[in-house]
């Protein structure tokens, strides 16, 4: 007992803090940009606090908002943040430079806050700022915490034009069925499932799971945390539409977000409308028959740069990464063949070469080259890209297969 009154005037203490934080201006908004996957242009962004204090330094949100969490201090918090985005939004337009949506974060206790919605739009509606350049963020556990209430909530936030957002979604799958009743418009993929760096085969397969089933529901996916090439680059070969994360941006303060706006790489997100089929248990059958028969294949998306490895057994001196860009690869595979054929190889399957192939009709490209061996002799490898569609994209996608001739 006395540890809990000690814990509850903790977090009266803290929420004290921060009131009197909030009325010093000392909680500035910082904000994370989203980019396109594909076309790398800024989409949105997400509006994250930090306090900093009259000694300059900062105190970041993990230290204040889970103790914010247990009492009504959260609320005040996010309304805080809610006035500070509308306001950027306002200077933004009233300095004609083209913004994006800003994410906001909300906590589940807003689901039992009266009117939540009507003040959420007495807000916004102030400074006349359009409900779409708002995003209503709502982390996965929020969802299995007293679901109907959510869900009621997430309807009448979409019913009054705004977006919301799964937030770090997949760090615990208990929402799966929720998503599924309850119609939202994103979900971002927690970072965790990033952290094997997509090269786990086991992690590659609840990434692709996950995505298919955003895909399916017609979702616009967003992958947070993204901090290397390699993870990129898989997530591109999954259609994933935006991404967050340290490779393209850390949250930066408003002065910062806003020359990047100023730039104007930015673009107005559009709907994601791939519809992807679940593979059949025939298709998995041909697909064990092709691994058999060639010891690496290969799908790659010409459009986007990027490929992923379907089945890779070793037969060079050096592994082939997983994933990647694929302009990258084409110089990997280069690098292992005979210094006579390195050239042939770089020509035959440049993207531009094959692009050019596509576009005349062939079905197919191949090359046979001499290729070295872990005991350090030349063998006779044949390379195939083969062309393949899926009806439901414009993508240029090419399967590659080797086979060792020797």
């Amino acid at each position: 007992m006395p540890e809990r009154t000690a814990a509850k005037a903790g977090a009266d203490e803290l929420y004290t803090g921060i009131r009197r934080a909030m009325e010093n201006r000392e909680l500035t908004v910082y904000y994370q940009p989203k980019f396109d996957a594909l076309t790398g242009k800024m989409t949105g962004a997400e509006a994250l606090v930090r306090w900093i204090r009259p000694d300059g330094t900062m105190v970041m949100p993990g230290d204040f908002i889970p103790c914010l969490e247990e009492s009504e201090g959260i609320l005040a918090l996010d309304w805080y943040v809610l006035r500070e985005v509308c306001a950027f939004l306002n200077r933004q337009r009233e300095a004609q430079i083209h913004s994006v949506p800003i994410a906001v974060n909300f906590s589940r206790r807003h689901a039992f806050e009266e009117h939540f919605v009507s003040r959420l739009c007495e807000i916004v509606d102030e400074l006349s700022i359009p409900h779409k350049w708002i995003e209503a963020e709502i982390t996965e556990s929020a969802l299995t915490d007293q679901s109907d209430k959510i869900a009621d909530s997430i309807r009448a936030i979409r019913d009054a034009g705004f977006r919301v957002a799964i937030d770090d979604f997949g760090s615990g799958l208990s929402s799966l069925s929720f998503v599924k009743d309850i119609s939202v418009d994103v979900l971002k993929i927690d970072k965790s499932l990033l952290s094997r760096n997509c090269e786990d085969e086991k992690e590659r397969i609840v990434l692709e799971s996950i995505f298919n089933f955003a895909h399916r529901l017609k979702l616009t996916t967003v992958a947070e945390g993204v901090e290397t090439r390699e993870q990129l680059g898989f997530l591109r070969t999954c259609d994933c539409k935006i991404i967050q994360g340290f490779l393209f941006a850390k949250p930066m303060p408003e002065q910062d977000f806003t020359e990047l706006c100023r730039k104007g790489n930015t673009e107005e997100p559009t709907e994601d409308i791939l519809v992807t089929q679940a593979p059949s248990s025939a298709t998995q059958l041909l697909l064990d028959a092709v691994f058999t028969r060639y010891a690496l294949v290969i799908l790659a998306n010409l459009t986007r740069n990027s490929f992923y490895m379907m089945e890779y057994e070793n037969f060079t001196s050096t592994s082939c990464p997983s994933t990647g860009v694929f302009d990258e690869l084409i110089q990997h595979g280069a690098s292992t063949m005979h210094p006579e054929d390195r050239e042939l190889f770089r020509n035959t399957f440049s993207i531009p070469n094959l692009m050019a192939a596509y576009n005349r009709g062939e079905k197919c490209v191949s090359v046979v080259t001499r290729q070295i061996g872990d005991d350090g002799v030349y063998r006779r490898v044949e390379t195939a890209d083969y062309f393949v569609k899926n009806p439901s994209v414009d993508d240029v996608l090419v399967i590659a297969l080797c086979h060792n001739l020797e």
